[in-house]
């Protein structure tokens, strides 16, 4: 049989728990196991809970933001790449080889690159801009992606404060809009 349940133990979870300490957290901070400070939590009234369920909601949502921010950054350096590419298709280029048997330098300017070479850039330029249309496809209404993700974002701070305070959080002051209301005239 295990040791028993000091008054201690019980404090120490009660002050782990509020300071936001997870279960496994407190657990190894006063050497007990989790299934022991599980108990003691539940012995509270009322019980105390480890559920961070709203909390992995929100980073989550907020590591989605980042993700998309980050895809969105990707897709503008690969569009500037392919309009990069296809603005060299019409300038001078310059070509150069080393050769013969005592291995000389040469060089030429063309004033556009060879048919082969535009080749090789519009593949570039091509795959470049097919990538960034993949990481961010257009849209009719380039705004409603980022009004989802913020959409998001403001409900799972609302679920964090609900579970956290046990209700909605309050509504703005009505009376700050009253304070805004234009003069009429009087």
């Amino acid at each position: 049989m295990g040791r028993p349940i000091t008054d201690t133990d019980r404090r120490a979870v009660r002050r782990h728990h509020a300071a936001g300490m997870s279960r496994n957290d407190i657990a190894r901070k006063i050497q007990r196991s989790p299934s022991t400070v599980s108990k003691i939590a539940g012995s509270f009234d009322p019980p105390l809970s480890f559920d961070r369920a709203a909390e992995v909601a929100t980073a989550t949502a907020v590591r989605k933001a980042d993700l998309d921010a980050q895809r969105t950054e990707m897709a503008h350096q690969l569009h500037a790449v392919a309009v990069r590419e296809i603005g060299k298709m019409t300038l001078p280029q310059l070509y150069f080889e080393w050769g013969g048997k005592d291995h000389t330098y040469a060089q030429k300017t063309q004033p556009e690159p060879t048919p082969a070479d535009r080749r090789t850039m519009m593949a570039t330029a091509g795959a470049a801009l097919d990538r960034s249309l993949k990481l961010v496809p257009p849209k009719t209404d380039p705004g409603t992606e980022g009004r989802s993700v913020v959409g998001e974002l403001m409900a799972g701070l609302a679920r964090d404060y609900a579970a956290r305070h046990g209700g909605p959080p309050p509504e703005p002051d009505d009376q700050a809009d009253d304070d805004q209301a234009p003069d009429d005239g009087q």
